[in-house]
């Protein structure tokens, strides 16, 4: 039987197909639109398609997600909502918070952890099927290109750009500049008529290309003028409360997390959810019970009063500085800072971890304590920022710092641990669970 019947005769049947079929339907049409000049976009309009009397809804597009597959892009059914999120720091919590609002609804794609370069895309695009009814990625860069690929492999059409800080500036020429336009590809390569959103607050932000977008153009803030604003913040140690206008209306919201940097990540998914239409019932839901990313700034509270803060997953100056501001405004007596060494800085390293470094002796710390041979310059900073010296510890080993912790802290403590994964902080944590759960007042 030729294959042009083949196909008409499966498209017009209720079943499920097998590879062999999909294979075959794969083959033909990309045998139509690339070789007699359809365009890719117009799939179902191909002459083959349109022999087909009813094709029903799944096989249209399990067509399109098939012919996706082999011809190497994601095509998606317009009317499924593909929000990818980028940004310097944030990305993950972001998606996390736009999942757990838009499931309360739909059932939807979400990409898992923090996977989020190109290759992990690819292996999204194969998994991302007709019963999805919303997809969140996060689109990750290490360097100029890799969100291009991203848009190449599933073209979003919601945009997040949490904000442009100096995470892997080291990788694009060691200037913010390069930072935004790496971060621009998503604005220049998703849908033209999308909804992109940006932080109105950051000003790394003002440099992202945004001029001939044609789409639509939200924006998030705290301080500036924005499409959604958060009002009234108030911070505890359940998390933080605020509220935002919507429609006409103030609502009220939490966040169970640390951190007055993670509003901006929850207006980033207000945004994105109230634009598809979302009631602020769901959206206060989603928000209130969205899962924590592991070793993002995860408070434990251990006896004698101690607080310990993991954010041990990565590190860049500005997620740092939000530590930091983090560890500050915990009500307890002592603070203690562990801060190790971050990595991509590139020729921006020295000043960044000097920086970081400045920003930690406004913070009124007990203790500094580095890791990391980079992370000397952090003691350095701190040093000529006025904090004393003899509150500083720098070490280059993970055994030398446990030692010097299980001597330094005392009852009332807030303890913040953050460093790039390299440096497996994570094991530090796990070293004070141990030792302070053992100790008792």
């Amino acid at each position: 039987m030729p294959i042009d019947s083949y196909l008409v005769r499966l498209g017009s049947r209720s079943m499920d197909f097998t590879r062999l079929t999909l294979r075959l339907t794969a083959l033909r049409i990309i045998h139509t639109t690339l070789y007699r000049s359809s365009p890719a976009a117009d799939l179902v309009q191909t002459p083959i398609f349109r022999q087909i009397p009813t094709p029903s809804i799944y096989f249209q597009r399990r067509l399109q997600h098939i012919f996706a597959i082999k011809g190497g892009l994601c095509m998606l059914d317009q009317n499924i909502p593909v929000i990818a999120v980028t940004g310097s720091a944030g990305k993950t919590t972001t998606k996390e918070m736009i999942a757990s609002i838009l499931r309360r609804r739909w059932k939807i794609f979400k990409s898992p952890s923090n996977w989020n370069l190109p290759t992990s895309t690819r292996k999204y695009a194969k998994r991302i099927n007709a019963r999805h009814q919303a997809v969140v990625l996060e689109f990750g860069m290490l360097r100029k290109g890799h969100i291009q690929a991203h848009c190449r492999l599933i073209k979003p059409s919601f945009g997040v750009i949490t904000n442009v800080g100096t995470a892997h500036i080291g990788n694009v020429g060691s200037q913010v500049q390069g930072i935004a336009s790496a971060k621009s590809e998503l604005i220049r390569h998703m849908q033209g008529t999308g909804t992109l959103v940006l932080n109105a607050d950051d000003a790394n932000s003002k440099l992202l290309s945004v001029k001939d977008f044609q789409g639509k153009l939200l924006k998030v803030g705290i301080h500036s003028k924005a499409d959604y604003k958060a009002l009234h913040i108030r911070s505890s140690s359940r998390g933080i409360a605020f509220r935002v206008r919507l429609d006409g209306k103030e609502e009220e919201f939490s966040i169970p997390c640390l951190g007055v940097h993670n509003v901006y990540n929850a207006l980033n998914a207000i945004a994105v959810t109230h634009s598809l239409g979302m009631s602020v019932g769901k959206i206060r839901i989603g928000l209130a019970k969205y899962s924590i990313p592991y070793r993002r700034l995860v408070s434990t509270q251990l006896p004698r009063q101690i607080t310990l803060i993991d954010d041990t997953f990565s590190s860049n100056p500005d997620a740092t500085k939000a530590a930091l501001d983090t560890l500050a405004s915990m009500r307890r007596k002592h603070k203690i800072a562990v801060i190790g060494y971050m990595k991509d800085m590139g020729k921006y390293a020295h000043q960044a971890h000097v920086e970081v470094g400045k920003y930690a002796a406004m913070k009124e710390l007990t203790l500094l304590f580095t890791i990391g041979t980079l992370a000397r310059h952090v003691a350095a900073g701190a040093k000529k920022a006025g904090f004393p010296a003899n509150h500083i510890c720098s070490f280059v080993s993970r055994p030398q710092l446990h030692k010097a912790l299980a001597k330094a802290i005392k009852p009332d403590t807030a303890i913040l641990v953050k460093g790039t994964h390299l440096l497996k902080l994570e094991k530090t944590v796990s070293f004070l669970k141990c030792s302070l759960s053992r100790k008792r007042s």
